[in-house]
């Protein structure tokens, strides 16, 4: 009962009149763009590109000069507000050291039992206070934070 086996078998053959021919010489691609307007465009965008380059460089220049000026001009501005933050902070400190050394017998304040601490050539000769002097007397977290902050932010 096998159609398979009862069916008549037939040859696969070729078509009525035959394949037709092979092809085998080369087929040219139609060419969209010549040779001619290929180099015109890329001389064209080239020297396009170099114009625009030159007005955004020139732009840019002026741009770098405006900020360089405007830095010059600030920063002797905000050298002063430092040295001023700086000094404001030595006075709080000092009255903070008055304030809690004042039962202290022959305690003075910027000196240990009288002994000068700083030994300076001159009575008003000013010396930079080291980081830890000038946050000693804060919250050891604030003095955390700002010595460890990043110097990008």
């Amino acid at each position: 009962m096998n159609t398979t086996a009862d069916s008549k078998r037939m040859q696969d053959l070729p078509p009525k009149g035959g394949y037709g021919p092979i092809q085998t010489e080369r087929i040219k691609l139609r060419s969209i763009l010549g040779t001619k307007s290929v180099i015109g465009f890329l001389l064209f965008s080239t020297f396009g590109g170099l114009y625009t380059y030159y007005l955004s460089y020139k732009n840019v220049k002026r741009q770098q000069i405006e900020m360089r000026s405007a830095k010059l001009a600030i920063f002797p501005l905000l050298i002063a507000e430092r040295d001023r933050a700086v000094l404001k902070q030595m006075r709080r400190n000092r009255d903070v050291e008055a304030e809690l050394m004042k039962n202290v017998e022959r305690w003075e304040v910027g000196t240990y039992y009288g002994e000068p601490i700083f030994f300076l050539d001159d009575s008003n000769q000013y010396r930079d206070p080291l980081f830890l002097e000038h946050f000693v007397f804060s919250d050891p977290n604030e003095v955390m934070t700002r010595s460890m902050r990043p110097f990008f932010l």
